[in-house]
C-alpha cells in the first residue's frame, strides 16, 4: 500500500513540475494579459511542486509527518478539481484526473498499512 501511496505522489509531483515548465515556456512563447498575474500562478505552481516532491521524499524515508501534509495537499487538489466541473471554462476532464487520484491517496493516507509504516521516526544511530 504504501508503494502505491508514494507512486501517486511520484506521480502528481512530477505533474506539478511539468506545468511548472509549461508555464515558463508559455510566457517565454506568448505575452500573457497579466504578466503579474502570469507570475504569481507560475510562482504557486512551483511551491506546490516542491511541497508535493517533499511529501514524496518524506514518504519514501516514512516520516510520520507526511500523513498530514499529504492529506493537505489532496484537500487543495480536491477544490481545484471541483472548481474544474463548473463555471464557463469547466473541464471536466481535468476535473476527474484530480480528483480520483485524491481520493485514492486520501484512502490509503488512512490505510492501517500506510500509517505503521509512517508511524515512527527511524532511530538514530548512536555511538
Amino acid at each position: 500500500m504504501l508503494g502505491v501511496f508514494i507512486v501517486l505522489l511520484t506521480l502528481e509531483a512530477l505533474a506539478l513540475w511539468v506545468l511548472s515548465a509549461w508555464w515558463v515556456l508559455e510566457l517565454l512563447i506568448d505575452t500573457p494579459n497579466s504578466v503579474g498575474a502570469s507570475l504569481a500562478l507560475l510562482a504557486l505552481t512551483v511551491v506546490a511542486a516542491v511541497w508535493v516532491s517533499a511529501i514524496t521524499v518524506g514518504a519514501l524515508r516514512r516520516r510520520p509527518w507526511i500523513r498530514g501534509a499529504a492529506v493537505t495537499w489532496q484537500l487543495v487538489q480536491v477544490m481545484i478539481a471541483i472548481g474544474c466541473f463548473q463555471g464557463i471554462y469547466a473541464r471536466p476532464d481535468v476535473g476527474w484526473a484530480l480528483l480520483l487520484p485524491s481520493i485514492i491517496v486520501l484512502v490509503l493516507v488512512f490505510n492501517p498499512r500506510v500509517v505503521a509504516a509512517t508511524s515512527h521516526e527511524p532511530e538514530s544511530e548512536t555511538d
